[in-house]
């Protein structure tokens, strides 16, 4: 919601934006709600065409000389942007839970992951590529910086996609222009704030606004690459919007991840990370399980063991202790799945666990968790993502056809396999359709793999080499080494 705000203002915190090294402010503000409240808990600035260009016109001026330093200069700021995230944990971490609603553990994991994953990404090296060196010629690729980057981030893990943009920008030689979403814009801001004096004025950029921001970003012309992590509605927009003058795009978009479970895995030990792969940040997770496929041998040992799990974990206020599963991060998505469990339940499907709306007298956006018991392939609450704490588990009878119906799904992001037969399990996970696919673990993203989706899951890379590279232009310098003249 907009809002005209007296600067006399204190109702609420009021934060700032970052511009050329600047914080900056605007006449107009956005209010910024706690999910597990409904109350505004800060505001910021609310900024259009006008604040983008100034944004723009310093990354534009700040990468003439940014591009041109030693890459060894821009590793030390990244490495300086990871340690201020860590010094400043407890208070990002408890600000982070105020706006996004994980738990206070989680959201301390996504602030810890932030600072290690800028560290690591710092290591990496755009070195040359020696293509030819004969007598007669000398042909080497290098990588240069695309210029200004517009980054565009999701309001699940705000922090962490931050970081996973603005690293690898600056350590390639860009610039960038960063735009929260408007969900969650306060601890990125706070960051801005804190790391304001750590990168040259225009070199990151911070702007907060409404939804209408984005296409700006997206068509602006001076604007040379976009990263983006959304929906995939979204990211068509994105792709379009970019044609008109091609810029250089990277899409993380969303997912339908499915997992496999095999007659041979042990069901005690699967059950519990089972349901965390699922219901971790509240399912609000692209690469989190949303379809389970359990051999029918061992389908209903298991099920019963995910609930009898379930109906002892916390669903609650992020901040108060003993809180497993927060709400849901805004009213939207929160209404949206509550629709799916309404299709669900109208549609006579079985629930083994919760099923029941939430009290509407009760503030925040909580939806209680929620285990289906083999609901078909063609509900709504299986074909289409649900982010957010919904679990349908679904039976197969030969791993070939778990294979198959995991993968008839206009998504590719990530997947697992569970087996206690390890090459049975990468034999599996080479025939899903899916740019990460786990054996035995879940939700696990190193910063020296590249991490990125198949067919509407998004294309090009974060992280790893591959992550750094999309930020670059490949040059071939050729010398003709017997043609020097005389």
């Amino acid at each position: 919601m907009k809002r005209q705000i007296p600067k006399e203002s204190n109702m609420v915190t009021q934060y700032k934006n970052l511009i050329n090294g600047e914080m900056v402010s605007t006449p107009q503000m956005l209010d910024v709600v706690n999910p597990a409240n409904e109350e505004v808990i800060g505001q910021v600035p609310a900024c259009g065409a006008d604040e983008l260009d100034q944004a723009v016109a310093a990354a534009r001026a700040a990468f003439k000389t940014w591009s041109k330093k030693p890459i060894d200069e821009r590793r030390k700021v990244v490495q300086a942007i990871a340690g201020v995230i860590n010094e400043n944990n407890d208070e990002l971490f408890r600000l982070l839970t105020a706006e996004q609603g994980k738990p206070h553990a989680q959201a301390q994991g996504e602030i810890a992951g932030a600072a290690y994953m800028a560290g690591s990404q710092a290591t990496l090296e755009l070195e040359d590529e020696i293509n030819e060196d004969t007598a007669e010629r000398l042909s080497r690729t290098r990588r240069v910086p695309v210029g200004v980057v517009g980054g565009i981030v999701p309001w699940n893990f705000p922090v962490m996609m931050a970081v996973q943009k603005i690293a690898p920008a600056l350590l390639s030689g860009c610039t960038i222009v960063l735009k929260p979403s408007p969900f969650t814009p306060l601890t990125t801001l706070r960051l801005a704030e804190l790391i304001k004096d750590v990168a040259p004025p225009g070199v990151v950029n911070i702007i907060t606004g409404e939804d209408s921001l984005g296409p700006l970003i997206t068509g602006h012309p001076d604007i040379d690459k976009i990263t983006f992590t959304g929906s995939t509605a979204t990211g068509k927009k994105i792709m379009e919007g970019a044609s008109k003058d091609l810029k250089r795009i990277t899409l993380e978009l969303g997912g339908n991840d499915a997992s496999i479970v095999l007659p041979d895995a042990n069901v005690e030990k699967v059950a519990e990370q089972l349901f965390w792969s699922s219901f971790t940040n509240a399912g609000q997770i692209c690469v989190a399980a949303k379809r389970i496929y359990i051999h029918e041998d061992i389908y209903d040992d298991l099920s019963a063991a995910i609930a009898a799990y379930a109906k002892n974990v916390k669903v609650g206020d992020g901040s108060q202790q003993g809180t497993a599963v927060g709400p849901i991060q805004n009213k939207k998505q929160y209404e949206r799945v509550l629709e799916l469990i309404k299709d669900a339940k109208d549609n006579g499907y079985k629930f083994l666990v919760g099923g029941d709306a939430q009290d509407d007298s009760i503030p925040g956006y909580y939806v209680p968790i929620t285990i289906l018991d083999n609901p078909p392939e063609d509900a709504r609450i299986v074909a289409e993502e649900q982010f957010g704490p919904v679990m349908p588990l679904m039976k197969f009878s030969s791993t070939d056809e778990a294979i198959s119906r995991a993968n008839a799904s206009e998504y590719g992001l990530a997947g697992a396999v569970w087996t206690a037969d390890a090459d049975e399990g990468v034999r599996v996970a080479e025939q899903l359709e899916t740019g990460t696919v786990w054996v035995n673990e879940f939700l696990h993203l190193s910063p020296f793999a590249p991490f990125g989706g198949h067919k509407q899951s998004g294309f090009g890379a974060e992280y790893g080499k591959e992550g750094l590279l999309e930020f670059t232009y490949p040059q071939v310098i050729t010398v003709k080494k017997d043609n020097v003249p005389a």
